[in-house]
């Protein structure tokens, strides 16, 4: 068999061949046309710089004083010393992956300005030349993870081409990125000897600049995440392409497995380790060789070209868990700097590298908003079959890789915008000397079966989970309610239109064609209200008034998904404008009503009738459940005479499906659902409700009754999907791991360990993490995105859960509803890569699902919300009750482990409709 070769890099490693041998080395009639950068753009996130006399046009100097001193002449620049780029611009091409945000977060900090995010098959190579090569724009490439494999056209779109023309610049590929390098140049990709998602390994390196300043080998603290199937077969590496990086055991790792090891310092300063390399052999994708005299399986986790600035790593830099991630993207900033430094400084100067006065700018991005609309030239691109300048693209790029166009879309007064005024009262400790939030609701909107009523319930307020519950009904002038539904044709790619029905708080009804979809709609109504933020000035709450209500799982098609496979049979989304409400805070036993109107208005009945009410309530009038013959409790939904979907049978054969889906790299983790039936006639759903919430209590249950579409939820979920505050913090709170509570104190401890210390669990838990990372990473603040909270188990009625916690801060010129668009459906409810994934389930589930999967809960009219994910929840709709279920499969899942799983989680809900 061949010894394989490894190559030691030194500082060196940077001194490339000179242009003309490049040229020599690779005739490429396209890449070898004379480079010249002309225009640049700034719109928002961007700030692509111009590169000649043209840059004037962006920047004028009167903009940043004292920093740009004049145009560079060509001549001028050959006469001075080169210098390092002061920024680096990176055009990230996205491989339809759900981590590709966490990367922009991270370069966005480390290179001092955001990169630009291009799917991969949104332009064409011809365009992509010409914002290299003619515009000048970049000064790097980071190719993506994603699913699916590198030999697949349709997977990678340009990224082949990418890697075969652009020679001559830095390119930094992760993952699907990394593969594809070794497949353009003719390496083999094949199957890894098992997939690896959401776990780690310890790593392995020469030693190489990519990895400077970062521990090599088995207890170096250099351990990574690592979620693919395939890999580069080692054995099938041309000798253009060295492995610069390998697994350093055949061992993998759970997150909680590598925090027996010391914290990471700040800066770790010790000398490089290097390994030995001796009787390296490939077999499998992996090296075989010798740690402490046992034979180890090895496998190539990076890679370089032996005379382009091109790298590729198998594992990902940008995941949570990873150490030392944030290090590899300095590294390739560094190359990229080092690389165009020496250059030869003629061609410098044709490429106007910016080492120029005009990137010398602090805080760059604070200039974007200024010079946003400026663009220098006006070259023809085509986006989706329309015509477009490539100003005008990189202007749009952030809004197409969000799934809409106009984040902010202010509306003038002149259509139809509303100022609103707030009347509060606060009443001091009033909720348990009145029998609490139950009693207030039965009693206040409890009446005539509850109709057209909402109750946002924090009926589990243990360990500040949740404070405030949000309860009212049919209100005043500006109540309405919303029923939407997608028309047929948005089970089709690319159509999210559908119909909207407004009833007004008089009965009156219209309805609307919205072609553009409901969130913009929503989008449009949030921002066409007016406030004075005055108004809510001493409430510890967020919300004040305004939507409450409920999005369906189907409107993932006005959220970048393809299509939907099955229509829901209850509307698509349903909310109420919430004008009257009541207000519990849990913590003090406040209670506050609110009652919010249209203009200067001194109209106070609403407030003063329901302080009448509240005062007049009692503990002793809390309104009992009926006596009922005390009934078994149920294991299955099955004993509770709910009749499901799918068979044992048919759901664990769906199970080993998408096993097989992970194997071929197709996702990293599938939420697999399917629901449960019973016709249970005429019954009191409030009831039912209130039953739910006494034997399951919820920090984010609510109750919702649509009483004209015969629609009632009752909803126990733990899990918040999104919220975001009056400071503009937005927060994810994803479960992943869940198993049954211990029938004594000593087996509930000793399960609730096995959950916390599950490396399946754990690993479904990080993939999804990484997943809401990225998608407030779509939405947040540069380098603001952070897990304060990861994998801490939470204990509920009948289960343990792990739940982590992700926070980051919007960015300002983001709508509330263009946060939820980034992010729904949650990550928890479709898995990792999302978009890829969602087609995959849609082609396995075999019915909608409906409200399940979606979210509960407000849009305050100042642009706060908070939403759970719909689980643990009866939909009851034309009499029949439903309850969705299901899990995360992994590669580590056991199939009838899975269905277990997923039949405990109905069990809360599933027993208290058998009881009624």
């Amino acid at each position: 068999m061949q010894k394989m070769g490894f190559t030691l890099c030194s500082s060196s490693e940077l001194s490339y061949p000179s242009l003309e041998s490049l040229k020599n080395a690779k005739a490429n009639p396209v890449a070898s046309k004379s480079f010249t950068r002309a225009g640049g753009y700034i719109k928002k996130h961007y700030f692509l710089s111009s590169y000649s006399d043209a840059r004037k046009l962006v920047i004028s100097s009167h903009l940043v004083p004292g920093h740009l001193e004049g145009s560079f002449m060509g001549k001028k620049r050959q006469m001075e010393p080169r210098k390092k780029l002061e920024f680096v611009r990176t055009l990230l091409i996205d491989n339809y992956d759900s981590y590709t945000y966490n990367i922009y977060q991270e370069l966005s900090v480390i290179n001092g300005v955001p990169p630009v995010v291009v799917r991969n098959d949104e332009l064409t190579w011809k365009d992509i030349y010409r914002l290299l090569y003619e515009d000048g724009a970049f000064d790097n490439i980071v190719i993506s993870p994603g699913p699916g494999s590198p030999t697949c056209p349709a997977d990678i779109g340009v990224c082949r081409q990418l890697l075969l023309e652009c020679w001559d610049i830095p390119i930094l590929g992760v993952c699907l990125g990394h593969q594809a390098l070794g497949y353009a140049h003719d390496a083999q990709i094949i199957h890894a000897s098992e997939p690896i998602h959401g776990r780690l390994s310890e790593i392995e390196h020469n030693g190489c600049n990519l990895f400077a300043n970062i521990p090599s080998g088995r207890n170096s603290r250099f351990k990574v995440v690592r979620y693919h199937s395939l890999v580069i077969d080692a054995e099938s590496l041309p000798k253009d392409l060295i492995p610069i990086a390998w697994t350093a055991s055949d061992d993998t790792l759970s997150f909680l497995e590598t925090q027996k090891f010391d914290a990471i310092p700040d800066a770790y300063e010790s000398e490089r380790q290097k390994a030995n390399f001796d009787s390296f052999s490939a077999k499998n994708g992996s090296y075989w060789g010798h740690v402490n005299g046992t034979k180890s399986r090895k496998v190539v986790m990076g890679i370089r070209h032996a005379t382009w600035p091109h790298y590729g790593v198998q594992f990902h830099p940008e995941s949570v868990a990873t150490t030392y991630g944030r290090q590899i993207f300095k590294n390739f900033r560094e190359i990229t700097k080092d690389y165009w430094l020496q250059t030869s400084s003629s061609f410098s100067s044709d490429r106007n590298i910016h080492y120029t006065a005009s990137m010398q700018v602090p805080h760059a991005t604070g200039l974007f908003g200024a010079v946003h609309r400026q663009s220098v030239k006006k070259a023809d691109f085509r986006v989706n079959g329309e015509a477009c300048s490539s100003g005008q693209f990189m202007r749009g790029a952030n809004q197409r890789n969000l799934g809409f166009f106009d984040m902010v879309n202010i509306l003038p007064p002149s259509l139809g915008a509303k100022f609103l005024r707030l009347k509060w009262r606060k009443f001091g400790h009033l909720a348990s000397e009145v029998g609490g939030a139950r009693n207030i609701f039965t009693e206040l909107f409890g009446k005539n079966k509850a109709e057209n009523t909402f109750w946002l319930d924090s009926s589990s307020t243990e360990k500040g989970r949740a404070r405030f519950s949000f309860m009212g009904g049919k209100g005043g002038d500006l109540w309405k309610q919303l029923t939407f539904r997608l028309s047929e044709e948005s089970d089709t790619a690319g159509e999210r239109g559908g119909h909207l029905l407004i009833e007004d708080n008089k009965g009156f009804t219209c309805s609307k064609i919205l072609e553009e979809g409901f969130f913009e709609y929503l989008n449009k109504e949030l921002l066409s209200l007016y406030h004075e933020e005055k108004d809510y000035e001493g409430l510890p709450f967020d919300f004040y008034g305004g939507f409450i209500g409920y999005i369906g799982y189907n409107l993932k098609v006005e959220c970048g998904a393809a299509s939907n496979a099955h229509k829901s049979t209850t509307p698509d989304a349903c909310f109420f404008f919430a004008d009257n409400l009541v207000v519990i805070d849990h913590h003090t036993n406040d209670v506050y009503v609110l009652s919010l109107q249209e203009g200067n208005t001194t109209k106070t009945q609403w407030l003063d009738d329901t302080e009448k009410k509240l005062v007049s309530l009692k503990g002793s009038a809390t309104r009992q459940l009926h006596e009922r013959i005390s009934k078994p409790v149920a294991n299955s939904p099955r004993e509770a005479g709910f009749l499901s979907e799918k068979s044992q049978k048919q759901y664990v054969s769906d199970v080993e499906k998408c096993l097989e889906y992970i194997k071929d790299g197709e996702s990293y983790e599938l939420c697999l659902t399917t629901q449960f039936r019973k016709f249970i006639g005429e019954v009191d759903p409030l009831r039912l409700y209130l039953h739910l919430r006494e034997k399951n209590p919820a920090p984010y249950a609510s109750w919702l009754n649509f009483s004209k579409e015969n629609l009632c939820i009752c909803s126990s979920s733990p899990e918040r999907f999104l919220r975001l505050d009056r400071n503009g913090i937005l927060e994810a709170k994803p479960i992943k791991g869940t198993i049954a509570r211990g029938t004594t104190p000593e087996k509930d401890e000793r399960l609730k360990l096995q959950l916390q210390y599950s490396e399946k669990d754990q690993a479904e838990n990080l993939m999804i993490v990484d997943l809401l990372r990225n998608d407030l990473g779509r939405v947040c603040e540069p380098g603001t995105v952070h897990v304060p909270h990861l994998m801490e188990v939470e204990s509920y009625a009948t289960v343990h859960t792990m739940v982590s916690t992700i926070r980051g801060k919007k960015q300002s010129n983001v709508s509330a509803v263009d946060c939820v668009k980034a992010a729904f459906p949650g990550g928890s409810m479709t898995g990792a890569p999302k978009l890829r994934s969602m087609e995959l389930l849609d082609s396995i589930e075999s019915c909608s699902r409906g409200i399940y999967s979606g979210s509960i809960g407000f849009f305050s009219y100042n642009q706060t919300f908070d939403l759970n994910i719909v689980i643990r929840t009866v939909v009851i709709h034309e009499n029949e009750a439903t309850i969705g279920a299901g899990g995360a499969i992994v590669a580590l899942s056991d199939p009838e482990k899975e269905y277990e799983e997923m039949v405990l989680k109905t069990r809360a809900p599933a027993n208290a409709v058998m009881e009624f």
